[in-house]
């Protein structure tokens, strides 16, 4: 069986992984990249995907950078069967159609000004019709459950503690009479979440894909958190000026809210308005509502008690345009939770617009920002930024939160990883940016006898079942079969990749060439 990587490599967005054999091609989540221009591009050449011969999609959660490309998928001809939880099929709904008009206006606004230069007119990634035109393929499945893809090969959904209905993968795949198991590890939750149910614990597995967004650093913890957000809201009080919260219309928001409804409760601040921003979050918020049986024992004891886990006395939905637009006539201090969360997109954008350069202002940042986007740029402390083709000063108070990111951080990671009891189990660090994944990776070396490798773009690794080994090996013995077994995937993946590399300069040939005698005549010696 081979995996080619054909996303979320090196990079945080575009996760997406193609599973082939004889019987079957699938993919492992289908996500939009973002950030970029450059790497936006990768979303418009999909020949590599070939939808037509594709007959799953198995999705970990909701997220944009995990789903964010499947209208175009299936406008390209993908006729399968998407496999993902409920809640992920409901938040996928709102994702990708709010998806499809940003995918529609970015094109009209680009067309308009192709033609003031004489150029051609631009057509969107995808369009709403096309984001509806998907929604048949989704075939919701319950966690823990077997799933047979082929004859040799099933799946199945596990808790991944991260967004509402966000699982991992367990693949299991069987080769000449033995089964082998890949781990897909999605995005992975925090401990003591606020809302969802704990991650659950993989023990066995022979491969692991393993997310590494927060893989090189520790989040602060959630109380420090709290304090530093009530901090930020004191202070735009005393100002009288707003604090801007960008968040993510999936978790982030809902966590935003259940905070601000503890502080109220706990009389840890003023009622002031708070205004939700966002269709999207809107809706998110009602999707998660009607969703319980995925939320953490604390919080479904907080609604067994009669209480709306994200209600708040002064909380307004701002629906329209013109709701919007409004905001920014008010006058006094409130809080406005808008998308995106990353400041690239959406109506977060005309706030900032209207906000940072005023003195007393409070930007609260509490999610991961990519690199090429606004809130990165924000977070670096840019004294000035472009936004709508306007410069505008920052003079707002710039808060960066990161106690309330959905992503485990390092430690985290670690911990969740320290339950496989495989030594010869391969890992893959995936989904971080390079210099994340591959520090990541340096730990993981040094903390556990497994095989770790950070894989390139388009790399393609092979994966088999476990030999069975003749009874009465030592365990040292056991443990060198298991790092050459690690080594002879390598080697086919690099192949595989080398493959598909043409124009190599003749001096980077000659040091491969080097290299590899080097390595005949260091395993010729072993044997001596």
């Amino acid at each position: 069986m081979q995996v080619t990587c054909l996303g979320a490599t090196r990079t945080v967005t575009g996760s997406c992984f193609l599973i082939e054999n004889e019987r079957l091609r699938f993919l492992v989540d289908c996500g939009l990249f973002q950030g970029s221009r450059e790497m936006e591009k990768r979303n418009v050449s999909l020949s590599r995907y070939r939808p037509a011969r594709l007959q799953y999609i198995l999705l970990t959660h909701a997220h944009i950078d995990h789903c964010g490309l499947i209208p175009r998928i299936v406008k390209d001809g993908f006729r399968g069967k998407i496999l993902c939880t409920q809640a992920t099929f409901e938040l996928c709904q709102i994702m990708l159609r709010d998806s499809a008009h940003i995918q529609e206006m970015d094109a009209e606004w680009q067309t308009r000004k192709n033609a003031r230069s004489g150029q051609k007119p631009v057509e969107p990634l995808y369009t709403l019709e096309d984001a509806e035109a998907c929604f048949k393929y989704f075939a919701p499945v319950e966690r823990e459950a077997d799933i047979p893809l082929s004859p040799d090969i099933r799946c199945r959904f596990r808790n991944a503690g991260h967004i509402l209905g966000a699982s991992f993968l367990e693949i299991f795949f069987q080769e000449q009479g033995r089964e082998g198991k890949v781990v897909f590890s999605g995005d992975l939750g925090r401990q003591d979440a606020l809302i969802v149910g704990e991650k659950e614990i993989v023990e066995e597995a022979d491969y692991l894909f393993i997310e590494s967004t927060y893989g090189d650093r520790l989040h602060k913890s959630l109380a420090d958190s709290r304090t530093e957000l009530l901090a930020a809201i004191h202070e735009g009080i005393k100002y009288g000026e707003k604090i801007l919260i960008p968040a993510f219309a999936v978790a982030r928001t809902q966590e935003v809210l259940f905070t601000l409804r503890e502080f109220l409760e706990q009389g840890q601040m003023p009622s002031i308005p708070v205004f939700l921003d966002s269709p999207l979050a809107i809706s998110a918020t009602e999707i998660f509502a009607r969703h319980p049986e995925y939320f953490n024992a604390p919080t479904v004891r907080l609604m067994t008690a009669g209480k709306a886990p994200f209600d708040l006395p002064q909380l307004e939905y701002s629906r329209t345009p013109e709701e919007s637009m409004a905001i920014n006539h008010r006058e006094g201090p409130g809080i406005i939770i808008a998308a995106s969360g990353m400041c690239n997109a959406g109506r977060i954008k005309h706030h900032l617009k209207h906000n940072l350069w005023r003195p007393g202002a409070q930007v609260v940042i509490i999610g991961f920002q990519a690199e090429g986007t606004l809130g990165r740029s924000l977070v670096n402390g840019a004294k000035k930024v472009r936004i709508f083709r306007e410069e505008v000063a920052v003079r707002a108070k710039i808060h960066t939160i990161g106690g309330f990111s959905a992503h485990a951080d390092q430690q985290e990671l670690l911990n969740w990883l320290g339950h496989f009891k495989n030594p010869g189990l391969q890992v893959s660090v995936i989904h971080g940016e390079e210099s994340t994944s591959l520090a990541f990776a340096e730990v993981i070396q040094k903390m556990f006898p497994f095989r770790v490798q950070v894989p390139h773009w388009l790399e393609t690794l092979s994966l088999a079942p476990p030999e069975i080994r003749p009874a009465g090996l030592t365990p040292e013995t056991e443990e060198i079969l298991a790092l050459f077994a690690a080594l002879e995937g390598r080697v086919q993946g690099l192949k595989d990749y080398l493959k598909g590399i043409t124009g190599l300069k003749k001096a980077r040939v000659r040091e491969i060439k080097a290299l590899l005698k080097k390595t005949e005549k260091d395993l010729e010696g072993m044997m001596k």
